[in-house]
């Protein structure tokens, strides 16, 4: 039986029209072809077109979008991944770059032009081995490209470079691996082992900052170095820049958010950056007591970094100061300024609760070395004037010493205390003529304390330095009328008549 007969006849038919169809697409598709060809090439030189426009005008993230799409429209035209590779070079994206030259050496392996590209790029991520077998096949097919053996000579010197490096640093010769080191980072500077080593070299010596010079760059220059965000995290923390230790530390976790070691540091720093931060709001605020709490709580969260220590003992300074505490601040500023000798907001922290404490001459010493660690400071100059003018306002009549009462006393405490006096030295409760004499000095000082005292104005140019009632002060040297608070003169002769007025 010949095939297909034992089947039915509609099935039969049913087969040679698609046997037909089968036919007539070939047809279309030979007629159609060619002008599928040509549509997608000129569709290809368009994108070049427009790249090369975009290079030549320096837009290199445009430029590089039509070399993609060129490169999908042909992936086997070789010319095409070298260009976009250049572009990769041209925006320092050296490892999107190197998968480009390789596919174009691939498709045509005697393109000399990248594989000397792809040999200097080997070289600068100081990978000698493979930039050597590059530059040598250059030479080999052009035995005299310069540039190929002075990239060979560059290759060698690097690699002997790096031996002598290593040698100093095992023999503990840091400062001169270092040296050494430069030379290596200049020829490969996208190598992140020379600059590793040269971090640890820093790291060494104890110079903190070039190491973290060192260390930045390597966490781009390997795609997984969570070991160098931990690194400069903790570098950072131990600096006491704790605020670039978190964000460091966070970049470690972006990699592996399941990475033990980064994640223990990362709950210490967070909390102590927490502390500090709430801390820093309540001084905003003024509320001075919750801030010295967590400025005390960050100290135990952190005791062994000691520029949290000293920042802390610094800042609680401040707070107890401004909180009108001259004792205590007095007591702590002594502290903060032993840890950090040149701390200026300390001294003048210290210089103001002196102040507070009536002792104006060390405050004005506080000042005066404050002046001399920052002579520009507007703060500190008028604070050293202010201190020494208090100085010598304190060797003349002090209103509040003559009240017995400290400089924070408020108004009310004022009128007590003039009044307990007022009532004690009454010239009427004295007999003989000189005790009347003394009591009548006295009742003066008094009366003239509590002028000053409760007028705001008043009070505050005495707190300035300046006694409003010294004639010396007055514009014009007339004077300054005296306005007593009670009903007498002080300079007649006779009995005595006060009434006084204790409003």
């Amino acid at each position: 039986m010949e095939p297909g007969r034992g089947a039915g006849p509609g099935l039969w038919r049913c087969g040679r029209r698609l046997l037909w169809a089968a036919s007539l697409l070939c047809v279309l598709l030979d007629l159609q072809l060619p002008g599928l060809l040509a549509s997608g090439q000129a569709e290809i030189e368009s994108h070049l077109e427009m790249g090369r426009k975009l290079l030549a005008a320096g837009q290199l993230a445009e430029a590089l979008s039509h070399y993609h799409s060129a490169v999908e429209g042909d992936p086997k035209n070789y010319l095409t991944y070298y260009k976009r590779a250049t572009i990769y070079l041209a925006m320092g994206k050296f490892r999107s770059a190197l998968p480009d030259l390789s596919k174009a050496i691939e498709l045509k392996p005697d393109f000399l032009a990248a594989r000397l590209q792809r040999g200097n790029v080997l070289l600068k991520q100081g990978n000698t081995e493979q930039a050597k077998q590059d530059f040598e096949a250059v030479l080999q097919s052009d035995p005299g490209h310069k540039e190929a053996q002075a990239q060979l000579a560059r290759l060698t010197e690097l690699e002997v470079t790096m031996q002598e490096a290593r040698a100093a640093y095992q023999r503990t010769d840091y400062a001169g691996a270092i040296g050494i080191l430069e030379r290596a980072v200049e020829i490969s500077p996208w190598d992140p082992d020379a600059k590793e080593l040269r971090a640890e070299c820093h790291l060494l010596l104890g110079d903190y900052g070039q190491a973290i010079l060192d260390l930045k760059p390597t966490t781009k220059l390997r795609a997984d170095n969570r070991a160098a965000f931990l690194k400069l995290s903790q570098l950072y923390y131990g600096l006491g820049e704790h605020e670039e230790a978190l964000g460091q530390v966070r970049e470690c976790l972006k990699l592996d958010q399941d990475d033990k070691t980064c994640f223990a540091h990362y709950k210490q720093v967070k909390k102590l950056c927490k502390q500090l931060a709430a801390a820093e709001e309540h001084v905003r605020a003024q509320r001075y007591e919750e801030a010295i709490d967590k400025y005390k709580a960050a100290m135990k969260t952190e005791p062994q970094v000691e520029v949290y220590v000293v920042k802390a003992t610094a800042r609680i300074c401040h707070c107890l100061s401004k909180s009108k505490r001259p004792q205590e601040a007095i007591e702590v500023c002594t502290e903060a300024h032993r840890r950090d000798p040149r701390n200026v907001f300390v001294l003048r922290d210290r210089a103001e609760a002196y102040v507070l404490n009536e002792e104006f001459q060390r405050a004005v010493e506080d000042y005066q070395e404050a002046k001399e660690l920052d002579g520009e400071n507007e703060e500190v100059k008028e604070g050293l004037e202010r201190a020494q003018k208090l100085l010598k306002q304190s060797r003349k009549r002090d209103y509040y010493k003559i009240l017995g009462i400290r400089r924070n006393a408020n108004k009310q405490e004022i009128i007590k205390a003039y009044r307990k006096l007022a009532q004690q030295w009454h010239p009427d409760n004295f007999q003989s003529e000189d005790e009347k004499k003394e009591a009548e000095r006295k009742f003066i000082d008094i009366a003239a304390a509590k002028e000053v005292l409760t007028d705001p104005d008043m009070r505050q140019k005495f707190d300035s330095g300046e006694d409003p009632l010294d004639p010396e002060n007055q514009q014009g040297g007339g004077g300054h009328p005296q306005h007593w608070p009670f009903e007498f003169n002080p300079f007649g002769s006779g009995n005595f008549h006060f009434k006084f007025h204790f409003n």
